[in-house]
């Protein structure tokens, strides 16, 4: 999930590249929800071990209110620090 500040807008995505599409965000090169609203750290993410297990993970979350993701970004990440550096290579 990406954040453009603590208990701010969120939003959810899935890719095959986390640290590359992050990096796209941050710097504002994907066009949409996460440019609009200047969504630019990573605050919570999660592998997975098949793009289908990644993808129906993701329609969960979407599916989830508000307070559900807050608590997902809240329980491992409660400063919501950009994670960025940990998944960066």
């Amino acid at each position: 999930m990406m954040a453009n500040r603590k208990n701010g807008a969120i939003y959810t995505g899935v890719t095959s590249s986390l640290a590359q599409r992050v990096w796209q965000h941050a710097q504002g090169v994907v066009a949409g929800f996460t440019q609009q609203y200047q969504c630019k750290k990573l605050v919570w993410f999660e592998f997975h071990s098949t793009m289908e297990h990644a993808i129906s993970r993701e329609k969960q979350i979407k599916a989830g209110s508000r307070r559900k993701k807050i608590a997902l970004i809240d329980a491992i990440n409660p400063d919501w620090r950009d994670l960025y550096q940990e998944i960066a290579t």
